[in-house]
């Protein structure tokens, strides 16, 4: 099941919301979140569930041997036992098959390379259960006792099959005592509409201009190789759209993710801010995909695997973990790496060198790294890889324009131009600056009503009207 989906929005929704405040005991809360939550990743595969309550097992009997043996070598067993039990189905379902392939093509054999429907949301649900019992072995949260309170954590389907990689101590205290307030609930509603906005008008119909610039890997990427749609202006302008299609639909469903748990009373942390105005790509990463950053950091870059003379080693294990979580291919680990390279060559250069750069210089330096990594990212296939990169700098031979290109970019101005100011924090400087005058405070709560209905309208109309578009980050 998928938040930008009609059932979703006007009937599994509803009935939970129903459902959960009809009672205010938390016990009976947690078990109705802990239904819909099963039923909700269910839906589209149900032997996967399975595989999610083991995890949940797994790491709930971790954290209690942590607790019972703290200090002692079973506690140490414990982490250890976590990590192998969660990176190893991890490892089983998404990147076996990889590997058996990359082992054939090395050694010229014929195993058999097992092809699995990764289960949707693994690499999120796993990477949370994983930070619970670090978390206990460091001593930041509290052992959970309660096994039904630990799966509501896990399987929470607001944020369960494509984040924020929520953490345990952030809503630790919200899964035995949490409330609700109208304004909760207002925020809440304002932010799934956003987020489904986001999606279903901005993301959705990105996505076919990029296939009439690229193509898809499903048809090997045809446009790519195409006389009559290929130019390097193209390769740039498909791949700032990934950018922009992968943004929207990510942050979007982030927004939806934020606004469903407020509703419920839960406060998740911001998974997105705003990125593109970054000044460098260390800021890049603090804005984008903020969970995931602050996994790694916390639990892989700060751990002197390599030692504290080495601590670029760390950095670039970082990335190349930061890659390899997005998918079992090697675009993905160069994509990695590839921003691991200009984070190395920052962090050398220091703060207060990069702070004498002008800051257009800076501008146009982070977005061209920005989107060529974008290109980087979308081609899965090695061949279609190396011809975007070599095109991109005008190295095959291609015109810098054509017909075909000024057909496409005028055809969607529109949508292009308002994808890239809204990928800017025009909206919040508005806010903030309407609400801190009373004169005009209640215009601006007014007008957002009114957007908010028009917005759910809208998405409401293009969802019956058009085949629905699973979010991207459900493939991670």
């Amino acid at each position: 099941m998928v938040f930008s989906d009609l059932y979703f929005l006007y009937f599994f929704l509803p009935l939970c919301l129903c459902l959960y405040f009809i009672t205010k005991k938390p016990a009976i809360r947690n078990l109705v979140l802990i239904a819909f939550s099963l039923y909700f990743y269910s839906w589209g595969e149900p032997i996967w569930v399975v595989l999610l309550i083991i995890s949940s097992v797994i790491d709930y009997i971790n954290g209690l041997v942590i607790d019972k043996f703290r200090g002692k070598p079973q506690a140490k067993v414990a982490v250890i036992w976590s990590l192998i039990a969660n990176l190893g189905i991890l490892f089983f379902f998404k990147y076996s098959g990889f590997f058996i392939e990359n082992i054939n093509n090395i050694f010229s054999l014929s195993l058999d390379v097992p092809k699995f429907n990764i289960p949707i949301g693994i690499s999120f649900y796993t990477f949370q259960t994983i930070s619970y019992t670090i978390d206990c072995y460091w001593g930041k949260v509290k052992t959970q006792k309660n096994f039904f309170r630990f799966l509501m954590y896990v399987s929470l389907f607001p944020q369960l099959v494509a984040g924020p990689i929520v953490r345990y101590q952030t809503i630790a205290e919200e899964i035995d005592n949490r409330s609700t307030s109208i304004e909760d609930i207002s925020y809440g509603f304002s932010r799934i509409i956003t987020g489904l906005a986001k999606k279903v008008v901005i993301a959705d119909n990105i996505s076919p201009i990029i296939l009439s610039l690229f193509g898809d890997k499903k048809d090997g990427y045809v446009n790519l190789f195409s006389e009559n749609t290929a130019c390097v202006g193209g390769m740039w302008l498909g791949a700032m759209l990934v950018g922009l299609e992968y943004y929207f639909d990510f942050s979007g469903y982030s927004d939806m993710a934020i606004g469903l748990g407020r509703i419920f009373g839960f406060h998740f942390n911001e998974n997105f801010n705003y990125p593109f105005v970054c000044k460098t790509i260390q800021e890049f990463w603090q804005r984008w995909h903020i969970s995931l950053g602050e996994f790694f950091r916390d639990y892989l870059l700060y751990i002197p695997i390599f030692g504290k003379r080495r601590k670029y080693f760390s950095l670039f294990l970082v990335w190349f973990c930061t890659g390899f979580w997005h998918g079992a291919s090697w675009n993905f680990i160069i994509w990695g790496l590839y921003y691991g390279i200009f984070i190395f060559i920052e962090q050398l250069l220091g703060k207060k060198k990069l702070k004498k750069v002008p800051q257009f210089i800076l501008q146009i330096y982070t977005k061209f790294v920005i989107i060529f990594g974008f290109g980087i990212f979308y081609f899965e296939n090695s061949k279609a890889l190396g011809y975007f990169i070599k095109s991109a700098f005008g190295t095959t031979g291609l015109k810098l324009l054509n017909i075909s290109l000024k057909n496409i970019f005028f055809n969607n101005i529109w949508l292009i131009l308002v994808a890239l100011l809204l990928s800017l924090p025009i909206i919040p400087t508005i806010r903030k600056t309407m609400l801190s005058r009373k004169d005009t405070a209640f215009v601006y709560r007014t007008s957002a009503i009114v957007c908010n209905f028009a917005l759910l309208i809208l998405s409401s109309v293009l969802l019956i009207a058009k085949e629905n578009h699973p979010f991207l980050y459900y493939n991670f």
